[in-house]
């Protein structure tokens, strides 16, 4: 019997996002399949003291069972990939959706523009649905579908409790701040990547730099989807799944 595949989300959103693409990950997958909320997210709750990478974690990893396949997406990849590093018993095998070890634009590293992170901060502190509504419209752009995707976001979202403000703050400053691109270097667990040509999130030139970190990285690249291609391509996701599950 094959172990537990682990679905985790992105910033602003909540497990529902899996809700359509759930069913057809099962059928290609033998072990159980199962997604949950990010502390603060979606009814979760929060870490008891600072919200960090680390304490967030480490409420993830008692939910975990042993020689867990993660599936991330965008900050839920660098949840995935910390988890690894940290709780290895826990993790057999990462699989990255529209994700990278390090999301913030440095010298020699491709990412979100700095600007652009400290824009969602600032307006985070107007108004936390207005700013969530603007992170969704940066995701669908580029894709052929864009209108489409976000409705589809949004009605997927709406079944939740809204994000903890703790969250949301403190995932921005995750996003911003964490680099995990040493941990990933020398992670023996296998790694699989998937990305949208389109996304102006995780930039399409990166691949090649994390590529240099961790040489048995292997990933594909859809080249009309962007930042949520399980949703935008529900079957070319599915069937590179199936080729790394």
């Amino acid at each position: 019997m094959q172990n537990e595949a682990v679905l985790l989300h992105g910033w602003g959103m909540n497990a529902q996002v899996w809700h359509y693409v759930e069913p057809d990950i099962q059928a290609v997958y033998k072990g159980n399949v199962r997604s949950i909320n990010l502390p603060g997210f979606g009814g979760a709750c929060s870490p008891a003291g600072d919200y960090s990478l680390a304490s967030a974690a480490e409420l993830l990893a008692k939910q975990l069972h042993a020689n867990s396949v993660l599936i991330g997406w965008s900050l839920g990849g660098l949840f995935a990939l910390y988890l690894a590093k940290h709780f290895p018993e826990k993790v057999s095998k990462v699989i990255l959706i529209a994700s990278t070890p390090y999301f913030c634009e440095q010298q020699y590293w491709l990412g979100i523009k700095p600007d652009v992170l400290n824009t969602f901060q600032v307006q985070l502190q107007n108004s936390a649905a207005k700013t969530i509504e603007r992170f969704l419209a940066i995701q669908a752009m580029g894709s052929e579908n864009a209108r489409e995707d976000i409705k589809h976001l949004r009605a997927l979202l709406a079944g939740s409790p809204a994000p903890d403000s703790r969250a949301l703050k403190a995932g921005l400053e995750i996003l911003k701040r964490e680099d995990l691109r040493a941990e990933m270097s020398v992670l023996p667990q296998p790694i699989f990547g998937l990305f949208g040509r389109l996304d102006s999130l995780v930039p399409k030139g990166v691949i090649t730099q994390i590529c240099e970190l961790n040489p048995q990285f292997n990933y594909e690249v859809l080249p009309k989807a962007s930042h949520a291609p399980f949703i935008s391509h529900r079957q070319e996701f599915i069937t590179f799944l199936k080729s790394v599950l």
